[in-house]
């Protein structure tokens, strides 16, 4: 069943909208269609339905500004929107499953509460094991011993300083007492601004066949929130090209799920060879989207003000866990983490135990806001120019999640069936199955252009017909 906008809040979508400043008039192109859910004590199909819907009136938008028409209505399916935000369970090759969290990625009970732990990589397993002083074949039983007589904010410093990842499990209140909570709290959702304005408008009008058609976007980002808003510009017609350090492990599942339309290769930018094929991918991109820890990519100048420089008219979007304010400003953090820190868990949770949500929603939340960011921001340079930067954190993602959204009815819950929203291609790996695009408008693409290829094997350079 279709529902205008008065039939279901749309608060979320307003929100978000606001936050991206949008025109308000544009909220009545969207509507929505019911048939999917996320169940959970938090509004997380709301913050699902709304980020998935502002992208989508994003992609409509700048469409419109490039394409000479009118702006498109937008249709946000809920059974879409669901079966997106669970897209990294539900990617199959040859119909094997992936493989989501290793055994040292989970919750454990410390001495005075519980701690979260992230241990996907291998040199995030050995750090987490060292800061434990546990030998590099310890299991889940030795790590539980060894965390079992610490305090939960002992296990969280001592497993950071050497370069790990883990959090104590806090309520909410407890949180918002935290000074990271506090450095969080009354700050925007996302940021779009100026950066500079030496880049002229943009042509508008000139009959592109899909928004970002002719756009290149370098892909900076690893696991999730980045990779998702990167395979969505992809989707829209960006020509994107993920790079990632040869000397940082990837997990090929994860690509199978995010790397639908892109391409992907690996420069070490230490080293003068790679750096001088970065420097000339970069002379040449529209768009640079970055993922990493705070401040790790500046030394190669990467920040936003010497991108801005070195490449004016440039969309740098970036996104972080934590933000970069706080004391854990450059701190490292997964949706796990942030979803165990900001009291996600510990309201999801019963009885004292912790809980998760349905889906790593503030990932892919993430994701389609810092998507639908930079396509606003191209929208913005088709009026005055200019180089513009997006900023996103997952915590401010939660925050919102935890206390900006209003519960909306999940809709017809009994009649959602993720498969109506799974297609299957034929792909390098094998027969991949997949999500369907959740984020489109009326006459927008239905599909990815190309399917994922084997992570890191494609050639540093842009194609010659995008050049």
């Amino acid at each position: 069943m279709t529902h205008s906008p008065s039939d279901l809040p749309t608060s979320g979508t307003a929100q978000a909208w606001a936050a991206l400043d949008g025109d308000p008039a544009l909220l009545g192109r969207v509507v929505h269609k019911g048939g999917g859910s996320l169940p959970s004590r938090l509004p997380v199909m709301e913050l699902a339905r709304a980020t998935v819907g502002v992208c989508s009136l994003a992609a409509a938008e700048l469409a419109a500004r490039r394409g000479g028409g009118p702006v498109a209505s937008v249709t946000v399916d809920d059974g879409a929107v669901a079966t997106a935000f669970l897209s990294d369970r539900l990617v199959r090759v040859d119909g094997v499953a992936p493989t989501t969290f290793a055994p040292l990625s989970r919750f454990w009970r410390s001495a005075d509460g519980w701690v979260r732990t992230h241990a996907n990589y291998p040199h995030h397993r050995a750090r987490l094991l060292a800061a434990l002083s546990l030998p590099e074949d310890a299991g889940v039983e030795d790590a539980a011993g060894a965390i079992g007589e610490r305090r939960a904010v002992d296990v969280e410093e001592s497993v950071y300083a050497a370069g790990g990842l883990a959090v104590a499990m806090r309520a909410g209140d407890e949180w918002a007492r935290h000074p990271q909570g506090a450095a969080t709290a009354g700050r925007p959702l996302l940021r779009v601004e100026r950066l500079g304005d030496d880049r002229p408008p943009r042509a508008a009008n000139d009959r592109a066949s899909l928004p970002c058609s002719g756009l290149r976007v370098l892909d900076l980002t690893r696991v999730l929130a980045g990779p998702v808003a990167t395979r969505t510009l992809a989707l829209l017609g960006a020509d994107v090209l993920r790079i990632d350090s040869p000397h940082l492990p990837e997990s090929q599942d994860a690509h199978n799920d995010t790397g639908l339309g892109k391409r992907s290769t690996r420069l070490d930018l230490a080293a003068a060879g790679d750096r001088a094929a970065f420097e000339e991918l970069l002379a040449l991109a529209d768009v640079v989207v970055t993922g990493y820890r705070p401040g790790a990519l500046d030394r190669f100048g990467l920040s936003p003000q010497a991108l801005a420089e070195r490449r004016p008219g440039l969309v740098v979007a970036r996104l972080s866990a934590w933000g970069r304010y706080g004391p854990w400003d450059g701190r490292r953090g997964f949706d796990s983490l942030v979803q165990a820190a900001t009291g996600i868990a510990a309201t999801e949770g019963d009885e004292g135990r912790p809980g998760t949500l349905p889906a790593q929603a503030l990932d892919h939340g993430t994701g389609y806001l810092l998507a639908a960011g930079v396509l606003r921001a191209l929208t913005g340079q088709h009026g005055v120019g200019g180089t513009r930067l997006v900023e996103a954190a997952l915590t401010q993602t939660a925050a919102w999640l935890t206390s900006g959204l209003v519960k909306a009815p999940d809709g017809d819950t009994a009649a959602y069936d993720a498969d109506r929203w799974l297609t299957e291609r034929d792909s390098p790996m094998g027969r991949l199955r997949h999500a369907v695009p959740a984020v489109g408008y009326d006459g927008g693409p239905a599909d990815w252009a190309r399917p994922p290829g084997f992570w890191g094997t494609d050639a540093p350079r842009w194609p010659a017909a995008t050049v």
